[in-house]
């Protein structure tokens, strides 16, 4: 069944009545072939990044669209998956009012947008299994909880949520829910983009930074329906993803039999990882996994940590997390480098 809601009702006052920014370049559809530009104050000679980028994205968004199926109204690009969250709370969270749901241990960027834009973040614990607590999370709610971030698969645990469970958030939850998606590709679970128009208060994220091995471009994308994207587009900033990194996306998204590669390589070494961390002694746990990568339950986590710097090997020690006391996260390397952390844990004492 779909759901009904007024989005209207949770967007912030001002943000309804807010006349956005429109550069010219906004103002036509055209590839710019046959266009003289002497709108925007540019230096006219050629040089590849002379002009402004396309401020909706059209190429890559069209790109996107025809892959999952789905509009390109329903696609929102920002710069990283930071801006797209913090664009996110600007829209709907009045600051010294609202407030989000948080359930930690997860994304630590959720709590630190929420005190940058002065908006209270209720924390509700995952389940000792690392579940979302759905009573939990429902009776924390209020009127003034506009969001709920779920990361799933999650970070720093690595397991998709139920999605019986998520589902029920979806119907329930009087605001709206950001499903994080980040670490979709390494997972087994079906995206929530394909629930897009049975659930009109779900907001989905997901990144360029992981499968996709584009870190450095700074490439975030949000698919909602096309009245949230319409909202978030009023709010951000006209030209928030620049031409470099449009390009780049645009060849990375296109070759999909690359990525394809490469993912399934990651997942074989994770494969790998699993068991030779599950083989080693100080090592009492290894938590089921649908991301890149792993975390795993130790004797002494800062005791290992340190360890495995001093034999210049960097993972996350997350025992000051929620639920993850002496857990260390490992991220899938290549098969060399895993090679590598192998004879080195093996060496640890």
């Amino acid at each position: 069944m779909k759901r009904k809601m007024d989005i209207n009702q949770l967007v912030r006052d001002n943000v309804k009545n807010l006349k956005p920014y429109s550069s010219a370049r906004d103002e036509y559809v055209s590839d710019g072939s046959q266009m003289i530009f002497l709108d925007a104050n540019e230096n006219p000679f050629e040089n590849g990044v002379n002009r402004y980028p396309d401020p909706q994205q059209r190429n890559l968004k069209a790109l996107l669209a025809q892959q999952r199926n789905i509009s390109q109204g329903n696609i929102l690009l920002g710069n990283g998956s930071d801006e797209v969250l913090d664009l996110i709370f600007r829209a709907f969270c009045e600051p010294n009012r609202d407030n989000i749901i948080t359930l930690p241990p997860t994304y630590g960027m959720y709590k630190v947008l929420a005190e940058v834009n002065a908006v209270a973040n209720s924390e509700v614990l995952l389940t000792s299994d690392f579940e979302p607590n759905v009573e939990g999370i429902l009776s924390k709610a209020d009127e003034n909880s506009k969001l709920l971030f779920i990361c799933s698969p999650n970070n720093p645990t690595g397991n998709a949520f139920s999605q019986e469970k998520i589902k029920s958030l979806l119907e329930s939850f009087q605001g709206l829910v950001v499903v994080d998606e980040a670490y979709i590709d390494f997972s087994g679970k079906e995206s929530w983009v394909s629930h897009l128009k049975q659930y009109p208060n779900l907001i989905v994220t997901q990144t360029l930074s992981k499968a996709y091995g584009m870190a450095g471009i700074r490439l975030g994308t949000c698919y909602a329906s096309e009245e949230i994207i319409a909202i978030l587009n009023k709010i951000k900033p006209p030209y928030n993803v620049n031409e470099l990194t449009q390009k780049k996306a645009y060849g990375r998204v296109a070759d999909t039999a690359t990525v394809a590669k490469e993912v399934s390589t990651i997942l074989e070494e994770r494969n790998s990882m699993v068991s030779l961390l599950e083989n080693l002694d100080f090592v009492e746990k290894v938590y089921p996994t649908d991301a890149n990568f792993i975390l795993a339950l130790v004797d002494d986590a800062p005791k290992r940590y340190e360890q495995l710097l001093e034999a210049h090997v960097v993972v996350r020690n997350r025992t000051g997390q929620p639920l993850c006391k002496n857990t260390l996260r490992f991220t899938v390397g290549t098969p060399a480098e895993n090679k590598m952390l192998k004879a080195i844990l093996n060496q640890l004492q």
